[in-house]
């Protein structure tokens, strides 16, 4: 029997993680929540040809169009190779297009395609259910909660976080 303090009144999705485990338990969940958010992102993306992170790519043009890849690649803080395959699946794919930056003839200019711009709805409602399937069973006031906890963990991480205040929020599905 492991030593992870547990609450018996409820499956534990620890009892199966290793011993080394102990010391890190909300950095195994986190793991395990990313992973399993991503599979099932990754299912609803599929529906729509799209791989997981290329819709992020795609938020930030749809906010912005015709940004640098630079900017894309400081934007969602990924590798500029990362970025560069992204791209390139998504112009093969013929959501956006790739030209030299009228600005600065070195750096090169991502734009969405009409076909791209109009893969926005479907994303938002891929998003939608992806959250409704994530948040479901969270108790309106446990989500504000989360959300700020998480805000607070990317920060200590070193990450940004751009949501802004957390009070702000919508929360999907709340009868506030």
């Amino acid at each position: 029997m492991s030593t992870v303090a547990r609450n018996n009144s409820r499956p534990n999705t620890l009892d199966n993680a290793p011993m080394t485990a102990v010391d890190g338990q909300l950095s195994y969940l986190l793991v395990r929540a990313a992973k399993a958010h991503k599979a099932y992102a990754a299912v609803l993306l599929r529906e729509i040809g799209l791989y997981p992170g290329q819709e992020l790519l795609l938020m930030q043009l749809w906010d912005r169009d015709g940004q640098t890849q630079t900017d894309l690649v400081r934007a969602l803080q990924l590798d500029p190779s990362t970025v560069t395959r992204m791209v390139s699946r998504l112009k093969e794919q013929g959501f956006v297009s790739r030209a030299a930056s009228p600005s600065d003839g070195r750096a090169v200019s991502i734009s969405l395609t009409p076909r791209g711009r109009d893969l926005q709805g479907d994303v938002r409602h891929a998003w939608a259910e992806l959250e409704q399937a994530t948040i479901a069973g969270i108790p309106d006031t446990l989500r504000i909660e989360l959300l700020e906890g998480l805000e607070l963990m990317v920060r200590a991480l070193g990450g940004t976080t751009t949501s802004g205040p957390t009070k702000d929020l919508v929360i999907a599905g709340s009868s506030r």
